[in-house]
């Protein structure tokens, strides 16, 4: 099982210092994230700045690009880094895409399923030389002339991992991709029960085995050095839970548990604007099964002893910062 972490800057310029930093104490691969800056820009830099460490997007949204401008900038990224990209990516949600971006919200599931066949596609018509020739409800691929063709790379096969929270986008994963981002809104009852079996239906559908898909989980962490500090962490993500259960996309996780008036009124009571209120509905029992918490010293070892067997690859959903104390979760991760 890999140790991974986080990336969430104030500025992309920030991230080449942290890549070197998390590589230095060992982490196995630096994920950065598509919220207030573009992820390619920073894995860009922080892929020239490193050497071992393996970089990925968790996520890149999918749907608001084509899936031959993924594929250009992936093909990049990959010769920068020398082969050491991981493509995540990500549908997002319909208010987000439509909304925010102004693009068209189609059935996701089917639709980034043929963005990673598109996009491989693609590569392949790079790599081997073969002509473009993809046909899809959504794409249609079939020009590549030499002008636009960057040729072959050194590694050209492109780990891709897809995020999943509800069964269809799982099994998709389970099909096509290389690995699943399970979102840090997950319990491990979930995890097992409902995103495993997905995944082992989608590549059982395909005629793949199971173990070929990998399993990134991301896990709210509340660590400090002292129980106060602890505590302060567990209480902000009493909020973020609230804040994410909020969403309609996440009721299958609640409802396994019993929870889905929970989500319901949460819903209710982001529709008013009442963010406030809203970790008053996130109980003790709740947060036992969403939340991690252990001092800097112990959450390595309680990750590790929680998601083996589970998991391929585990991180903190906290934003990695450089500080001294992040070796600890290494080094209890490890023993």
């Amino acid at each position: 099982m890999k140790f991974d972490v986080e990336l969430a800057v104030g500025s992309p310029v920030e991230a080449a210092g942290l890549a070197r930093k998390a590589e230095a104490f060992g982490f196995d691969c630096l994920w950065v994230n598509e919220t207030k800056h573009d992820p390619f820009l920073q894995l860009a830099l922080a892929g020239a700045s490193t050497g071992k460490i393996g970089l990925g997007t968790s996520i890149a949204l999918a749907f608001t690009r084509s899936p031959t401008t993924i594929a250009y900038t992936a093909w990049d990224l990959q010769g920068i880094s020398k082969g050491r990209l991981i493509l995540g990516l990500g549908s997002q949600v319909r208010g987000h895409i439509m909304r925010r971006f102004g693009m068209t919200w189609e059935a996701p599931a089917p639709k980034m399923k043929e963005v990673v066949l598109a996009m491989r596609s693609v590569w392949k018509s790079w790599q081997d030389g073969t002509k473009l020739d993809f046909n899809g409800e959504f794409f249609h691929l079939d020009l590549m002339t030499p002008f636009f063709n960057p040729g072959p790379i050194e590694h050209p096969e492109i780990p891709v991992f897809l995020a999943g929270v509800n069964m269809g986008m799982c099994r998709v994963a389970g099909a096509v991709a290389d690995g699943l981002h399970v979102h840090p809104l997950h319990t491990v009852r979930y995890l097992s029960e409902a995103i495993r079996p997905a995944l082992d239906r989608g590549a059982s559908e395909a005629s793949r085995k199971k173990d070929e898909v990998a399993v990134a989980v991301s896990v709210f962490s509340a660590v400090g050095d002292t129980r106060g500090e602890i505590q302060n962490v567990k209480e902000a993500l009493r909020q973020q839970v609230a804040f994410y259960a909020s969403t309609r996309s996440y009721r299958k996780v609640m409802e396994l548990h019993g929870w889905g008036d929970v989500c319901d009124r949460l819903n209710e009571l982001s529709k008013r604007g009442e963010w406030q209120r809203m970790s008053s509905e996130v109980g003790e029992d709740m947060l036992r099964e969403f939340v991690v918490e252990g001092s800097w010293d112990e959450m390595g070892g309680l990750l590790s002893k929680r998601y083996r067997g589970l998991a391929s690859r585990v991180r903190v959903y906290i934003p990695f910062d450089g500080e001294e104390k992040w070796k600890k979760l290494v080094g209890g991760f490890r023993a």
